[in-house]
């Protein structure tokens, strides 16, 4: 039917506008969604972790945080010699040193892994020996892994590679399956595998114990930088040793 001049086309119907999702419902769903996320990449990717000492100078300084690789792990990727590993502390490495007590809000956000851990039951150190290795100290060194000199600039200025004690800083060990052997880089301040020995790992760490290998110093941003494993540990014929 034609349209007179009176008539008008009919409109859509009236629609009533779009109700959203009100803001205080949506931002705990978004901050649960996000806690859940960073529980997931904390689990299962990568965790922050503070140093607190100064066992790893000048490689890490106290205060520094450093991301941990948790993913390659999970993959049955082991430790290998020269990485940065973090670690639960074997058989009380620790002894009796202070523990920190954060307050329940850090430890909920240290859980997540939105914090660094909060934990002071693990370590940082470098792995020096992996299963089969022979590794040695003598004199002042150099350390010796499979008779290979290890040339090692990561060493703490003024620090020699061995140390002159007999607590431990001299030795010669062979690592057994599933174990590491590792040494901090400031050398005479690092109770390591070396000064373990009479525990019931004989100082060598489970592999079991690895949380990951520490790879970036995160913060602070004037420290940034990558955490390889040096040159001399792929030196020809170091890894002439028996299979794991």
């Amino acid at each position: 039917m034609a349209l007179t001049d009176h008539e008008e086309t009919p409109g859509p119907p009236d629609r009533e506008p779009a109700r959203g999702r009100s803001l205080w419902k949506e931002v705990p769903l978004l901050v649960v969604i996000a806690l859940v996320l960073a529980l997931l990449v904390k689990t299962f990717l990568v965790q922050a972790f503070s140093i607190p000492s100064e066992s790893m100078q000048n490689t890490l300084q106290p205060g520094d945080r450093v991301l941990v690789d948790k993913l390659t792990p999970w993959f049955g990727s082991k430790p290998e010699r020269g990485d940065v590993v973090v670690f639960h502390d074997p058989d009380n490495w620790l002894g009796d040193e202070p523990i920190a007590h954060p307050n329940p809000v850090q430890r909920a956000l240290s859980f997540v892994g939105v914090l660094p851990s909060a934990s002071e039951r693990d370590l940082i150190k470098r792995v020096i020996g992996v299963a089969g290795d022979t590794v040695e100290c003598q004199g002042t060194g150099p350390l010796k892994v499979n008779g290979k000199p290890l040339a090692e600039p990561y060493v703490f200025a003024g620090n020699t590679a061995c140390s002159l004690d007999d607590q431990g800083g001299q030795f010669k060990v062979t690592v057994p399956p599933g174990k590491i052997w590792v040494m901090g880089d400031h050398r005479q301040d690092s109770l390591d595998s070396r000064y373990h020995q009479q525990d019931k790992n004989h100082g060598f760490v489970p592999v079991g114990n690895v949380v990951g290998r520490a790879v970036v110093v995160a913060w602070p941003v004037t420290r940034w930088a990558t955490l390889p494993v040096p040159d001399t540990f792929g030196q020809p014929g170091i890894d002439s040793r028996g299979a794991r």
